[in-house]
């Protein structure tokens, strides 16, 4: 790790990523939320706690999913 006086501030440390580097890194990052909202919605589902899995379903339909008979299925659209 560099000391604070010698970075440059104006300098070129650490160079952008291109774009197709920015959408793979957002797919991934998508992709991570989704699968761990499925475990919320699981987990909430195993307790029992289907209103509120409901809720946070609804909440975030980016996911995809929905809560059918207490039950985590993707939906369709």
């Amino acid at each position: 790790m560099k000391r604070i006086s010698e970075i440059n501030p104006l300098g070129n440390e650490r160079p952008n990523p291109s774009e197709e580097t920015r959408e793979k890194l957002r797919r991934e990052r998508l992709q991570r939320e989704k699968d761990e909202g499925y475990q919320m919605l699981v987990e909430l589902c195993n307790l029992g706690e289907y209103d509120m899995a409901q809720q946070l379903a609804n909440r975030s339909c980016n996911w995809g999913y929905e809560i059918v008979d207490g039950i985590v299925m993707e939906t369709i659209d």
